[in-house]
């Protein structure tokens, strides 16, 4: 049972394609999962990121890409001061591939924090290319603490806490989305 190239305890046997998906998404590796539930939930996850990978470009969608396959998100766009000091506060619960991406006008240091934010969210710093620099795993709802993505930031996406790891995306994968523009190392078209 796979969604994407044959796996064996979640390693990958194959190359990976452009529409491949890693296995160890939702509760446990796919193939080492007994959990009934939890092995449904993860072939779902698996049937809908890969359905879903191949997206058209879209203000309303980007695309993460990496060695893992790519995976297409359903998103918020916050490219104005009010919306980025909103961000997902006061939102008790996101669709498991959705999120929001933020646009600086010009790269910056950025920092957020989880103030009013009532779901734990896994943060996704990139340069102006749509490279990622900086990946931070389940940041803690309400906590107030600074969470650092660095220098040269231009976007952040914001998606349920968990599924980085899940989808296996790590710095330098990529992100496609139009805001990027002609500086994309991954157009939104490809």
């Amino acid at each position: 049972m796979g969604c994407g190239p044959e796996t064996k305890v979640g390693r990958r046997l194959a190359p990976p394609t452009q529409m491949s998906v890693p296995c160890n998404v939702g509760a446990g590796y796919i193939s080492k999962s007994r959990n009934r539930a939890g092995l449904c939930a993860s072939a779902v996850l698996c049937a809908f990121v890969a359905s879903s990978a191949a997206a058209e470009c879209r203000p309303d969608r980007i695309t993460v890409a990496g060695d893992w396959g790519h995976a297409s998100f359903t998103i918020e766009l916050a490219d104005e001061p009010s919306e980025r000091a909103q961000g997902l506060m006061h939102v008790e619960q996101m669709p498991l591939m959705q999120g929001m991406l933020f646009v600086y006008e010009t790269p910056q240091h950025a920092t957020f924090w989880m103030r009013n934010t009532l779901i734990p969210l896994d943060m996704l710093f990139a340069d102006a290319t749509g490279r990622i620099t900086v990946v931070h795993p389940n940041a803690i709802p309400l906590d107030e603490s600074i969470v650092d993505g660095g220098e040269g930031v231009l976007f952040v996406l914001e998606i349920n806490g968990g599924m980085a790891q899940r989808l296996g995306i790590e710095p330098g994968d990529l992100l496609a989305h139009p805001s990027i523009g002609e500086e994309a190392e991954l157009s939104c078209d490809d």
